[in-house]
């Protein structure tokens, strides 16, 4: 990954390459994002990569620091405020350093009033623009479009927050991750905060729904970027396969009467595994719906509302190919059907609606759904 540190040397004239950035989140304080970014640079150390810390927090917990032993610490700058001597990162003395890599902690940091810069991160901004490459530590709680739903929570309005657009555009991001019940025993061992502070903590910000629900923002959002990432890679390449992280559930809609019994069982499957639901009713343009049917396709609609999800309403004479379309569009998992009620000779000249839909998906389970023949009209 990395070239020698002589190879990395620049000439005067040459336009430096940004640096990459990984970042490890976590779903709160304690989870181990420091110690694991030091632990990857005292290998890549190790590999003759060229690594300085640029910025680290221990908050006084021994393991970090001893695990910081051994990499090379860039010294803070010192800054006078209101009378108090405070200390930053000193981003001009990374930038002449220059290292292959710099481990900065606390992505969200507000710098001190007066500071070149307001937050950390426009520090590290700056730092890859140079071309140097960085690691970072952030919170999830941290992330901004979540700060509303954070504060809901746990009750804790997060003060210092970082744009979306930097977990978008990072290299990597790694999340660190510990069951609740780890968390809590960390905490109250001491290996987290000072012992006057353990029991204010479990009874407030670290208590255990709080940390189960954190923990799942943290792995849904890096899911979501992983995702993302992966229908990126297809529209570079027409062959690339993509993965989908998060299950979603298609409807078949027609106009028999037990589509209303399909939509039902979809729901039901979609609150199962928290997916999104969509139904889809494909209209064949050489024929006309009569009154009946339209008022049964707009009952559908209403139903499917009720349960949270939305109607996708198709032209096309080939239904397979279209229900085979808008499910790679929406990255279906899940599709929901009813059974065939063409009669046997018919399914004997022209084959079943869900044997083309077998032949033509990948990666997607279909559910063939049983009716009621009682309830369905010819």
């Amino acid at each position: 990954m990395y070239p020698s540190p002589t190879a990395s040397k620049l000439s005067p004239l040459s336009a430096p390459k940004r640096g990459k950035h990984k970042i490890f989140i976590g779903m709160s304080p304690g989870v181990g994002k420091t110690y694991r970014m030091l632990d990857e640079g005292h290998q890549l150390y190790q590999e003759g990569v060229d690594v300085a810390i640029g910025l680290l927090e221990t908050h006084n917990r021994q393991d970090t620091a001893q695990k910081a032993a051994g990499l090379e610490l860039i010294p803070r700058k010192q800054i006078i405020h209101t009378g108090v001597v405070l200390t930053e990162m000193d981003t001009d003395a990374i930038l002449t350093r220059h290292p292959q890599l710099a481990l900065i902690d606390e992505l969200a940091h507000t710098n001190i009033p007066g500071s070149e810069r307001e937050k950390r991160y426009q520090d590290v901004e700056k730092i890859l623009a140079a071309g140097i490459d960085v690691y970072s530590t952030v919170n999830i709680q941290h992330l901004e479009s979540l700060n509303d739903l954070v504060a809901r929570i746990t009750g804790v309005v997060v003060r210092e927050r970082i744009p979306d657009r930097l977990l978008e555009e990072a290299d990597e991001v790694v999340v660190v991750d510990v069951t609740p019940e780890t968390l809590e025993e960390r905490l109250r061992d001491g290996k987290i905060y000072a012992p006057e502070k353990i029991d204010r903590c479990l009874q407030n910000f670290f208590q255990r729904r709080n940390l189960i629900a954190l923990r799942e923002l943290a792995l849904r959002e890096v899911a979501d970027n992983i995702e993302e990432e992966g229908v990126e890679d297809t529209t570079n390449s027409a062959n690339a396969p993509y993965c989908n992280i998060h299950e979603r559930v298609l409807v078949c809609v027609s106009t028999y009467p037990n589509a209303v019994q399909l939509i039902r069982r979809g729901a039901r499957i979609a609150g199962y595994m928290r997916a999104p639901l969509y139904g889809l009713f494909v209209n064949d343009p050489d024929r006309f719906l009569t009154k009946e049917e339209s008022l049964h396709i707009e009952t559908c609609e209403r139903l499917l509302k009720e349960f949270g999800g939305e109607l996708i309403r198709v032209n096309d004479s080939n239904k397979a190919t279209a229900i085979a379309k808008i499910a790679n569009h929406y990255r279906v998992t899940q599709i929901v059907i009813g059974e065939s009620q063409r009669s046997r000779w018919k399914l004997m000249l022209r084959g079943s609606l869900t044997h083309q839909l077998l032949r033509s998906l990948k990666n997607i389970d279909v559910h063939i759904i049983a009716t009621d023949k009682n309830n369905v009209s010819s």
